[in-house]
């Protein structure tokens, strides 16, 4: 190819990219029970045909809508007295910056898969940075279990059943009062 030609993404790549921003758009707000492929392609302006055709399924377009990083801060630059504090702000911020979460956390109470897919995200992220601290592996998937119930029940009152007294505190009243648990999960 000459240098002065660009190269151009493929039009399949735009099509699934559109795919996956309807479907976690569609799963956050119907969670996975109630969403349907059509209503998915209809949102991405596509014929519902071509969801089955790149995705097959709705548990494969959900397995692939809902990959999530919680791009966890590597727990050996924070301060030790400061863990809990800066990892509760953090998963704040994940949610509230990324409603793939926020979908997930929805058809996990429904769907078996989507809840496999939550404990795998907490397993696989949370437990290795308990095991950087210094924890045993065994020890480590116990913290991680345990900053689970925290951060998904903080996520579920205060995201999904919206319960005013979660919902009206703040992020810093938030982070002061969930921050010393998490702390303790993972110093004590």
């Amino acid at each position: 190819m000459p240098a002065h030609e660009t190269v151009r993404p493929k039009r399949s790549d735009a099509t699934r990219a559109a795919i996956l921003s309807a479907a976690r758009e569609r799963f956050a707000a119907d969670g996975y029970e109630r969403a349907t492929i059509r209503a998915i392609a209809a949102d991405a302006g596509i014929d519902p045909a071509m969801v089955m055709r790149y995705y097959g399924s709705k548990d494969r377009l959900f397995a692939a809508a809902a990959e999530f990083d919680l791009r966890l801060p590597d727990v050996a630059t924070i301060p030790r007295s400061r863990l809990g504090v800066t990892l509760v702000g953090h998963f704040l911020d994940r949610w509230e910056g990324d409603e793939t979460m926020l979908a997930l956390l929805r058809a996990a109470v429904t769907n078996e898969s989507a809840a496999e897919k939550m404990r795998a995200i907490f397993a696989t992220q949370v437990g290795p940075a308990a095991v950087r601290l210094g924890h045993p592996p065994a020890q480590a998937r116990t913290r991680a279990g345990l900053i689970a119930t925290q951060m998904l029940g903080l996520a579920l009152c205060r995201y999904v059943l919206r319960l005013p007294p979660i919902v009206a505190m703040s992020r810093q009243d938030l982070v002061t009062w969930l921050g010393p648990t998490v702390q303790r999960y993972l110093t004590r």
